[in-house]
Protein backbone atom coordinates (compact mmCIF):
# COMPACT_ATOMS: atom_id res chain seq x y z
CA UNK A 1 0.00 0.00 0.00
CA UNK A 2 2.86 2.43 0.88
CA UNK A 3 4.52 1.50 -2.41
CA UNK A 4 1.42 2.76 -4.23
CA UNK A 5 1.33 6.04 -2.30
CA UNK A 6 4.96 6.86 -3.10
CA UNK A 7 4.76 5.63 -6.72
CA UNK A 8 1.82 7.89 -7.56
CA UNK A 9 3.76 11.02 -6.64
CA UNK A 10 6.88 9.74 -8.45
CA UNK A 11 4.87 8.99 -11.60
CA UNK A 12 3.45 12.53 -11.66
CA UNK A 13 6.97 13.97 -11.65
CA UNK A 14 8.37 11.55 -14.24
CA UNK A 15 5.52 12.03 -16.72
CA UNK A 16 6.61 15.64 -17.29
CA UNK A 17 10.06 14.56 -18.48
CA UNK A 18 9.10 11.51 -20.53
CA UNK A 19 7.37 11.64 -23.91
CA UNK A 20 6.71 8.64 -26.08
CA UNK A 21 7.16 9.30 -29.79
CA UNK A 22 5.58 6.90 -32.24
CA UNK A 23 7.90 6.09 -35.12
CA UNK A 24 6.48 5.93 -38.65
CA UNK A 25 6.97 2.16 -38.59
CA UNK A 26 4.88 1.86 -35.40
CA UNK A 27 2.09 4.06 -36.75
CA UNK A 28 2.06 2.11 -40.02
CA UNK A 29 1.86 -1.26 -38.26
CA UNK A 30 -1.00 -0.05 -36.05
CA UNK A 31 -2.92 1.18 -39.07
CA UNK A 32 -2.45 -2.12 -40.91
CA UNK A 33 -3.84 -4.01 -37.95
CA UNK A 34 -6.94 -1.85 -37.58
CA UNK A 35 -7.65 -1.76 -41.29
CA UNK A 36 -7.25 -5.49 -41.87
CA UNK A 37 -10.81 -6.36 -41.04
CA UNK A 38 -12.08 -3.92 -43.66
CA UNK A 39 -9.90 -5.07 -46.59
CA UNK A 40 -12.41 -7.50 -48.10
CA UNK A 41 -15.26 -4.99 -48.00
CA UNK A 42 -12.99 -2.31 -49.49
CA UNK A 43 -11.89 -4.50 -52.38
CA UNK A 44 -15.45 -5.48 -53.19
CA UNK A 45 -16.59 -1.86 -53.24
CA UNK A 46 -13.70 -0.63 -55.36
CA UNK A 47 -13.90 -3.25 -58.13
CA UNK A 48 -16.31 -3.42 -61.07
CA UNK A 49 -18.42 -0.55 -62.39
CA UNK A 50 -20.13 2.30 -60.64
CA UNK A 51 -23.87 3.04 -60.73
CA UNK A 52 -23.32 5.34 -63.71
CA UNK A 53 -21.80 2.49 -65.73
CA UNK A 54 -18.38 4.10 -65.98
CA UNK A 55 -15.48 1.86 -65.05
CA UNK A 56 -13.69 2.90 -61.89
CA UNK A 57 -9.96 3.50 -62.19
CA UNK A 58 -8.06 0.61 -60.63
CA UNK A 59 -5.63 1.43 -57.83
CA UNK A 60 -2.04 0.32 -58.08
CA UNK A 61 -0.75 -2.30 -55.67
CA UNK A 62 1.10 0.34 -53.66
CA UNK A 63 -2.04 2.48 -53.44
CA UNK A 64 -4.18 -0.45 -52.33
CA UNK A 65 -1.78 -1.50 -49.61
CA UNK A 66 -0.96 1.97 -48.28
CA UNK A 67 -2.57 2.14 -44.83
CA UNK A 68 -4.40 5.17 -43.58
CA UNK A 69 -2.68 6.61 -40.51
CA UNK A 70 -4.53 5.98 -37.29
CA UNK A 71 -4.91 9.09 -35.18
CA UNK A 72 -4.14 8.25 -31.57
CA UNK A 73 -6.52 9.51 -28.90
CA UNK A 74 -5.22 12.49 -27.02
CA UNK A 75 -6.41 13.97 -23.75
CA UNK A 76 -6.48 17.36 -25.48
CA UNK A 77 -9.24 16.04 -27.77
CA UNK A 78 -11.54 15.84 -24.74
CA UNK A 79 -11.58 19.46 -23.65
CA UNK A 80 -13.68 20.32 -20.60
CA UNK A 81 -13.69 23.91 -19.42
CA UNK A 82 -13.12 24.53 -15.71
CA UNK A 83 -16.27 25.60 -13.89
CA UNK A 84 -16.20 27.17 -10.46
CA UNK A 85 -17.53 24.81 -7.82
CA UNK A 86 -17.23 21.71 -10.03
CA UNK A 87 -14.53 19.05 -10.17
CA UNK A 88 -13.51 17.69 -13.55
CA UNK A 89 -12.18 14.19 -14.18
CA UNK A 90 -9.25 16.03 -15.80
CA UNK A 91 -8.35 17.33 -12.35
CA UNK A 92 -7.36 13.84 -11.18
CA UNK A 93 -4.21 11.97 -12.16
CA UNK A 94 -6.06 9.37 -14.23
CA UNK A 95 -4.38 7.22 -16.92
CA UNK A 96 -5.11 8.06 -20.55
CA UNK A 97 -6.86 4.71 -21.02
CA UNK A 98 -9.32 5.66 -18.27
CA UNK A 99 -9.77 9.20 -19.58
CA UNK A 100 -10.42 7.83 -23.07
CA UNK A 101 -13.27 5.66 -21.73
CA UNK A 102 -14.62 8.60 -19.70
CA UNK A 103 -14.59 10.70 -22.87
CA UNK A 104 -16.55 8.02 -24.73
CA UNK A 105 -19.18 8.16 -21.99
CA UNK A 106 -19.11 11.97 -22.09
CA UNK A 107 -18.49 12.23 -18.35
CA UNK A 108 -17.30 15.82 -17.91
CA UNK A 109 -17.84 16.91 -14.33
CA UNK A 110 -17.81 14.74 -11.22
CA UNK A 111 -20.89 14.33 -9.09
CA UNK A 112 -20.47 15.28 -5.45
CA UNK A 113 -19.86 11.69 -4.33
CA UNK A 114 -17.37 11.13 -7.15
CA UNK A 115 -15.41 14.29 -6.40
CA UNK A 116 -15.25 13.60 -2.67
CA UNK A 117 -14.46 9.88 -2.79
CA UNK A 118 -11.96 9.82 -5.66
CA UNK A 119 -9.65 12.09 -3.69
CA UNK A 120 -9.50 9.47 -0.93
CA UNK A 121 -9.75 6.20 -2.85
CA UNK A 122 -7.05 7.11 -5.37
CA UNK A 123 -4.65 7.51 -2.46
CA UNK A 124 -5.37 3.95 -1.32
CA UNK A 125 -7.35 4.82 1.80
CA UNK A 126 -10.21 2.77 3.20
CA UNK A 127 -13.48 4.62 2.82
CA UNK A 128 -17.17 4.55 3.63
CA UNK A 129 -19.19 6.51 1.09
CA UNK A 130 -22.83 7.41 1.56
CA UNK A 131 -24.85 9.16 -1.10
CA UNK A 132 -28.26 9.22 -2.66
CA UNK A 133 -28.98 6.54 -5.24
CA UNK A 134 -28.34 7.55 -8.85
CA UNK A 135 -25.46 9.92 -8.03
CA UNK A 136 -22.62 7.95 -9.62
CA UNK A 137 -21.23 5.79 -6.81
CA UNK A 138 -20.53 2.89 -9.20
CA UNK A 139 -18.43 5.00 -11.56
CA UNK A 140 -16.56 6.43 -8.57
CA UNK A 141 -15.23 3.14 -7.29
CA UNK A 142 -14.69 1.65 -10.76
CA UNK A 143 -12.58 4.60 -11.90
CA UNK A 144 -10.50 4.27 -8.74
CA UNK A 145 -10.06 0.51 -9.14
CA UNK A 146 -9.14 0.61 -12.84
CA UNK A 147 -6.68 3.44 -12.23
CA UNK A 148 -5.07 1.36 -9.49
CA UNK A 149 -4.81 -1.71 -11.73
CA UNK A 150 -3.21 0.25 -14.57
CA UNK A 151 -0.84 2.26 -12.38
CA UNK A 152 0.50 -0.82 -10.61
CA UNK A 153 0.61 -3.77 -13.04
CA UNK A 154 1.66 -7.17 -11.75
CA UNK A 155 5.34 -7.97 -12.14
CA UNK A 156 4.60 -11.65 -12.82
CA UNK A 157 2.06 -13.39 -15.03
CA UNK A 158 -1.33 -13.39 -13.26
CA UNK A 159 -2.95 -16.70 -12.36
CA UNK A 160 -6.44 -17.68 -13.53
CA UNK A 161 -9.26 -17.23 -11.02
CA UNK A 162 -7.23 -14.87 -8.80
CA UNK A 163 -8.85 -11.42 -8.96
CA UNK A 164 -7.06 -8.23 -8.01
CA UNK A 165 -10.30 -6.40 -7.22
CA UNK A 166 -13.49 -7.86 -5.75
CA UNK A 167 -16.88 -6.13 -5.82
CA UNK A 168 -19.74 -7.70 -3.85
CA UNK A 169 -23.32 -6.67 -4.67
CA UNK A 170 -26.59 -7.89 -3.10
CA UNK A 171 -28.55 -8.65 -6.28
CA UNK A 172 -27.88 -10.27 -9.63
CA UNK A 173 -29.09 -7.28 -11.63
CA UNK A 174 -26.85 -4.87 -9.74
CA UNK A 175 -23.81 -7.17 -10.09
CA UNK A 176 -24.36 -7.50 -13.85
CA UNK A 177 -24.81 -3.76 -14.21
CA UNK A 178 -21.56 -3.08 -12.32
CA UNK A 179 -19.72 -5.62 -14.50
CA UNK A 180 -21.06 -3.95 -17.65
CA UNK A 181 -19.94 -0.53 -16.40
CA UNK A 182 -16.51 -1.96 -15.53
CA UNK A 183 -16.10 -3.29 -19.07
CA UNK A 184 -16.98 0.14 -20.49
CA UNK A 185 -14.53 2.00 -18.27
CA UNK A 186 -11.76 -0.58 -18.61
CA UNK A 187 -11.98 -1.37 -22.32
CA UNK A 188 -8.88 0.57 -23.36
CA UNK A 189 -6.80 -0.87 -20.54
CA UNK A 190 -7.54 -4.51 -21.40
CA UNK A 191 -9.13 -5.03 -17.99
CA UNK A 192 -10.54 -8.54 -17.49
CA UNK A 193 -14.01 -8.47 -15.90
CA UNK A 194 -16.05 -11.49 -14.78
CA UNK A 195 -19.46 -11.55 -13.08
CA UNK A 196 -20.45 -14.49 -10.87
CA UNK A 197 -24.15 -14.50 -10.01
CA UNK A 198 -26.71 -17.10 -9.09
CA UNK A 199 -29.39 -18.21 -11.52
CA UNK A 200 -26.97 -18.48 -14.44
CA UNK A 201 -25.04 -21.44 -15.80
CA UNK A 202 -22.30 -22.39 -13.32
CA UNK A 203 -20.11 -24.17 -15.85
CA UNK A 204 -20.28 -21.23 -18.24
CA UNK A 205 -19.08 -18.92 -15.48
CA UNK A 206 -16.28 -21.37 -14.65
CA UNK A 207 -15.16 -21.29 -18.29
CA UNK A 208 -15.11 -17.49 -18.19
CA UNK A 209 -12.79 -17.65 -15.20
CA UNK A 210 -10.51 -20.11 -16.97
CA UNK A 211 -10.42 -18.18 -20.25
CA UNK A 212 -8.13 -15.40 -19.09
CA UNK A 213 -6.83 -13.72 -15.93
CA UNK A 214 -9.53 -11.74 -14.13
CA UNK A 215 -8.73 -8.25 -12.89
CA UNK A 216 -12.16 -7.31 -11.54
CA UNK A 217 -14.54 -9.90 -10.14
CA UNK A 218 -18.13 -8.80 -9.49
CA UNK A 219 -20.26 -11.27 -7.55
CA UNK A 220 -23.27 -11.92 -5.39
CA UNK A 221 -22.35 -13.48 -2.03
CA UNK A 222 -23.85 -16.97 -2.41
CA UNK A 223 -22.46 -17.72 -5.85
CA UNK A 224 -19.03 -16.39 -4.90
CA UNK A 225 -18.86 -18.71 -1.90
CA UNK A 226 -19.65 -21.65 -4.19
CA UNK A 227 -16.68 -20.77 -6.41
CA UNK A 228 -14.36 -20.22 -3.46
CA UNK A 229 -15.27 -23.59 -1.95
CA UNK A 230 -14.70 -25.35 -5.27
CA UNK A 231 -11.26 -23.66 -5.49
CA UNK A 232 -12.16 -22.04 -8.81
CA UNK A 233 -11.63 -18.63 -7.19
CA UNK A 234 -8.77 -17.64 -4.91
CA UNK A 235 -9.29 -14.35 -3.04
CA UNK A 236 -5.87 -14.36 -1.42
CA UNK A 237 -4.46 -11.60 -3.66
CA UNK A 238 -7.40 -9.17 -3.59
CA UNK A 239 -6.00 -5.64 -3.47
CA UNK A 240 -9.31 -3.74 -3.44
CA UNK A 241 -12.57 -4.93 -1.85
CA UNK A 242 -15.82 -3.08 -2.54
CA UNK A 243 -19.08 -3.73 -0.70
CA UNK A 244 -21.88 -2.05 -2.62
CA UNK A 245 -25.27 -1.38 -1.00
CA UNK A 246 -24.18 -2.83 2.32
CA UNK A 247 -27.47 -1.90 3.94
CA UNK A 248 -29.32 -4.12 1.50
CA UNK A 249 -26.93 -6.99 2.15
CA UNK A 250 -27.69 -6.65 5.85
CA UNK A 251 -31.47 -6.56 5.37
CA UNK A 252 -31.31 -9.55 3.01
CA UNK A 253 -29.38 -11.62 5.55
CA UNK A 254 -26.13 -11.76 3.53
CA UNK A 255 -23.79 -10.57 6.28
CA UNK A 256 -22.77 -14.11 7.40
CA UNK A 257 -21.85 -14.87 3.77
CA UNK A 258 -19.97 -11.58 3.48
CA UNK A 259 -18.02 -12.41 6.64
CA UNK A 260 -17.07 -15.76 5.13
CA UNK A 261 -15.89 -14.07 1.93
CA UNK A 262 -13.86 -11.43 3.74
CA UNK A 263 -12.03 -14.10 5.73
CA UNK A 264 -10.66 -15.42 2.41
CA UNK A 265 -9.26 -12.02 1.42
CA UNK A 266 -6.05 -10.45 2.79
CA UNK A 267 -6.28 -8.86 6.21
CA UNK A 268 -7.51 -5.30 6.49
CA UNK A 269 -4.51 -3.07 6.09
CA UNK A 270 -3.19 -5.40 3.39
CA UNK A 271 -6.15 -4.53 1.16
CA UNK A 272 -8.12 -1.39 0.44
CA UNK A 273 -11.78 -1.60 1.48
CA UNK A 274 -14.49 0.66 0.08
CA UNK A 275 -18.13 0.64 1.16
CA UNK A 276 -20.83 2.51 -0.73
CA UNK A 277 -24.54 2.77 -0.13
CA UNK A 278 -27.51 5.08 -0.29
CA UNK A 279 -28.29 4.46 3.38
CA UNK A 280 -26.26 3.21 6.34
CA UNK A 281 -27.77 1.82 9.52
CA UNK A 282 -25.89 1.68 12.80
CA UNK A 283 -25.42 -2.07 12.28
CA UNK A 284 -23.80 -1.56 8.90
CA UNK A 285 -21.53 1.18 10.23
CA UNK A 286 -20.39 -1.12 13.02
CA UNK A 287 -19.58 -3.83 10.49
CA UNK A 288 -17.74 -1.33 8.32
CA UNK A 289 -15.49 -0.37 11.21
CA UNK A 290 -14.64 -4.05 11.70
CA UNK A 291 -13.60 -4.42 8.05
CA UNK A 292 -11.67 -1.16 7.58
CA UNK A 293 -8.77 0.74 9.15
CA UNK A 294 -9.10 4.47 9.78
CA UNK A 295 -11.73 4.67 7.06
CA UNK A 296 -12.63 8.07 5.74
CA UNK A 297 -16.39 8.54 6.13
CA UNK A 298 -17.89 10.63 3.34
CA UNK A 299 -21.57 11.48 3.40
CA UNK A 300 -23.18 13.41 0.59
CA UNK A 301 -26.63 14.14 1.89
CA UNK A 302 -29.07 16.43 0.09
CA UNK A 303 -31.32 18.67 2.12
CA UNK A 304 -34.03 16.14 1.46
CA UNK A 305 -33.37 12.41 1.49
CA UNK A 306 -35.55 11.84 -1.55
CA UNK A 307 -34.44 13.58 -4.68
CA UNK A 308 -35.88 16.95 -5.58
CA UNK A 309 -36.03 15.85 -9.20
CA UNK A 310 -38.87 13.40 -8.45
CA UNK A 311 -42.43 14.61 -8.02
CA UNK A 312 -44.11 12.50 -5.34
CA UNK A 313 -47.84 11.92 -5.13
CA UNK A 314 -50.04 9.55 -3.12
CA UNK A 315 -53.43 8.32 -4.31
CA UNK A 316 -55.80 7.32 -1.53
CA UNK A 317 -57.70 4.37 -2.97
CA UNK A 318 -59.55 1.29 -1.77
CA UNK A 319 -58.02 -2.14 -2.19
CA UNK A 320 -60.65 -3.22 -4.73
CA UNK A 321 -60.05 -0.16 -6.95
CA UNK A 322 -56.26 -0.36 -7.09
CA UNK A 323 -56.02 -2.23 -10.37
CA UNK A 324 -58.57 0.00 -12.09
CA UNK A 325 -56.59 3.03 -10.99
CA UNK A 326 -53.33 1.56 -12.31
CA UNK A 327 -54.82 0.42 -15.61
CA UNK A 328 -56.58 3.71 -16.34
CA UNK A 329 -53.63 5.82 -15.24
CA UNK A 330 -51.35 3.93 -17.62
CA UNK A 331 -53.83 4.14 -20.48
CA UNK A 332 -54.69 7.83 -20.11
CA UNK A 333 -51.09 9.01 -19.70
CA UNK A 334 -49.57 6.74 -22.38
CA UNK A 335 -46.46 6.19 -20.29
CA UNK A 336 -43.46 4.95 -22.26
CA UNK A 337 -41.26 3.49 -19.50
CA UNK A 338 -42.54 2.81 -15.99
CA UNK A 339 -41.65 0.48 -13.12
CA UNK A 340 -44.47 -0.81 -10.93
CA UNK A 341 -43.38 -2.10 -7.51
CA UNK A 342 -45.11 -4.70 -5.38
CA UNK A 343 -44.06 -6.28 -2.09
CA UNK A 344 -44.45 -9.98 -2.82
CA UNK A 345 -43.69 -12.32 -5.70
CA UNK A 346 -47.24 -13.65 -5.99
CA UNK A 347 -48.66 -10.12 -6.05
CA UNK A 348 -46.30 -8.94 -8.79
CA UNK A 349 -46.82 -12.12 -10.82
CA UNK A 350 -50.63 -11.75 -10.82
CA UNK A 351 -50.36 -8.06 -11.60
CA UNK A 352 -48.05 -8.61 -14.58
CA UNK A 353 -50.28 -11.36 -15.96
CA UNK A 354 -53.38 -9.19 -15.65
CA UNK A 355 -51.73 -6.24 -17.42
CA UNK A 356 -50.62 -8.56 -20.23
CA UNK A 357 -54.16 -9.93 -20.63
CA UNK A 358 -55.42 -6.35 -20.91
CA UNK A 359 -53.08 -5.77 -23.83
CA UNK A 360 -50.37 -3.76 -22.10
CA UNK A 361 -46.69 -4.46 -22.81
CA UNK A 362 -45.74 -5.56 -19.31
CA UNK A 363 -43.26 -8.07 -17.96
CA UNK A 364 -42.30 -9.47 -14.57
CA UNK A 365 -39.00 -8.96 -12.74
CA UNK A 366 -38.79 -10.99 -9.53
CA UNK A 367 -36.63 -13.57 -7.82
CA UNK A 368 -38.64 -16.46 -9.24
CA UNK A 369 -37.66 -15.57 -12.82
CA UNK A 370 -34.56 -17.27 -14.24
CA UNK A 371 -31.54 -15.04 -14.67
CA UNK A 372 -31.46 -15.54 -18.43
CA UNK A 373 -35.05 -14.36 -18.71
CA UNK A 374 -34.41 -11.42 -16.36
CA UNK A 375 -31.52 -10.24 -18.53
CA UNK A 376 -33.72 -10.54 -21.63
CA UNK A 377 -36.54 -8.65 -19.88
CA UNK A 378 -34.22 -5.77 -18.99
CA UNK A 379 -32.98 -5.62 -22.59
CA UNK A 380 -36.58 -5.46 -23.82
CA UNK A 381 -37.35 -2.74 -21.27
CA UNK A 382 -34.37 -0.65 -22.38
CA UNK A 383 -35.19 -1.09 -26.06
CA UNK A 384 -38.90 -0.27 -25.64
CA UNK A 385 -40.28 -3.69 -26.56
CA UNK A 386 -42.00 -3.56 -23.19
CA UNK A 387 -42.85 -0.36 -21.34
CA UNK A 388 -44.06 -1.65 -17.97
CA UNK A 389 -41.78 -3.54 -15.60
CA UNK A 390 -43.52 -5.10 -12.60
CA UNK A 391 -40.89 -5.73 -9.95
CA UNK A 392 -40.20 -6.70 -6.36
CA UNK A 393 -37.74 -4.70 -4.28
CA UNK A 394 -35.04 -7.36 -4.50
CA UNK A 395 -35.18 -7.51 -8.29
CA UNK A 396 -35.70 -3.79 -8.73
CA UNK A 397 -32.72 -2.75 -6.62
CA UNK A 398 -30.23 -3.16 -9.47
CA UNK A 399 -32.36 -1.73 -12.28
CA UNK A 400 -30.43 1.22 -13.76
CA UNK A 401 -32.33 2.13 -16.92
CA UNK A 402 -32.34 5.60 -18.42
CA UNK A 403 -35.60 7.28 -19.26
CA UNK A 404 -37.86 5.77 -16.57
CA UNK A 405 -40.49 8.50 -16.32
CA UNK A 406 -42.61 6.99 -13.52
CA UNK A 407 -42.28 4.70 -10.55
CA UNK A 408 -45.59 3.40 -9.25
CA UNK A 409 -45.77 1.90 -5.77
CA UNK A 410 -48.70 -0.45 -6.26
CA UNK A 411 -48.17 -1.42 -2.61
CA UNK A 412 -46.36 0.80 -0.12
CA UNK A 413 -43.04 -0.74 0.95
CA UNK A 414 -42.97 -2.24 4.43
CA UNK A 415 -39.41 -0.98 4.88
CA UNK A 416 -39.33 2.82 4.50
CA UNK A 417 -35.77 2.74 3.13
CA UNK A 418 -37.06 0.73 0.18
CA UNK A 419 -39.19 3.70 -0.81
CA UNK A 420 -36.06 5.82 -1.31
CA UNK A 421 -34.51 3.12 -3.47
CA UNK A 422 -37.69 2.66 -5.49
CA UNK A 423 -38.05 6.29 -6.46
CA UNK A 424 -34.33 6.36 -7.22
CA UNK A 425 -35.11 4.38 -10.40
CA UNK A 426 -36.47 7.62 -11.90
CA UNK A 427 -35.18 11.18 -11.92
CA UNK A 428 -31.61 9.95 -12.43
CA UNK A 429 -28.56 11.87 -13.67
CA UNK A 430 -30.24 15.26 -13.78
CA UNK A 431 -33.53 14.16 -15.36
CA UNK A 432 -36.93 14.49 -13.72
CA UNK A 433 -39.39 11.77 -12.76
CA UNK A 434 -42.63 11.05 -10.97
CA UNK A 435 -43.45 8.70 -8.12
CA UNK A 436 -47.05 7.60 -7.68
CA UNK A 437 -47.99 5.63 -4.55
CA UNK A 438 -51.25 3.83 -3.87
CA UNK A 439 -52.29 3.95 -0.19
CA UNK A 440 -55.17 1.69 0.84
CA UNK A 441 -56.91 0.70 4.06
CA UNK A 442 -54.29 -2.05 4.36
CA UNK A 443 -51.08 -0.01 4.29
CA UNK A 444 -51.77 3.73 4.63
CA UNK A 445 -50.43 3.58 8.19
CA UNK A 446 -46.93 3.23 6.66
CA UNK A 447 -47.01 6.74 5.19
CA UNK A 448 -45.72 8.73 8.21
CA UNK A 449 -42.56 6.63 8.49
CA UNK A 450 -41.99 6.79 4.73
CA UNK A 451 -42.32 10.57 4.80
CA UNK A 452 -39.86 10.78 7.68
CA UNK A 453 -37.26 8.65 5.92
CA UNK A 454 -37.84 10.38 2.57
CA UNK A 455 -37.62 13.78 4.22
CA UNK A 456 -40.66 15.14 2.46
CA UNK A 457 -44.36 15.69 3.11
CA UNK A 458 -46.15 13.97 0.25
CA UNK A 459 -49.33 15.26 -1.33
CA UNK A 460 -52.23 12.84 -0.75
CA UNK A 461 -55.24 13.07 -3.10
CA UNK A 462 -58.24 11.02 -4.13
CA UNK A 463 -58.19 9.88 -7.78
CA UNK A 464 -60.48 11.54 -10.30
CA UNK A 465 -63.61 9.49 -11.04
CA UNK A 466 -62.46 8.77 -14.61
CA UNK A 467 -59.43 6.94 -13.18
CA UNK A 468 -61.76 4.49 -11.42
CA UNK A 469 -63.89 3.57 -14.40
CA UNK A 470 -64.35 -0.20 -14.89
CA UNK A 471 -61.77 -1.86 -17.16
Amino acid sequence: MLKKLFKRSDDSASQESQTTVATPEVVQQSAVTSAGSNNDAGESASSGSSKTGRARPQKTMSEQSAPKPVKPWRREDFAVEPVEGKKRFHDFDLPDDVMHAIADLNFKYCSDIQAATLVESLEGRDMIGKAQTGTGKTAAFLISIITDLLDYPLESKPAKGVPRALIIAPTRELALQIASDAEELGKYGDIGVVALVGGMDYDKQRKQLAARPVDILVATPGRLIDFVRSSDVDLGDVEVLVLDEADRMLSMGFIPDVRTIIRHTPRKGDRQTLLYSATFTDDVMNLARQWTIDAKVIEIAPEQKSTDSVEQLVYLVSRKDKYKLLRNFMQLNQLERVIVFGNRRDETRRLAERLQKDGLKASLMSGEITQQKRVKTLEDFRSGKINILVATDVAGRGIHVDGVSHVINYALPEDADDYVHRIGRTGRAGSTGTSISFATEDDSFLLPEIEEVAGVKMKCVYPDPNLLEPV
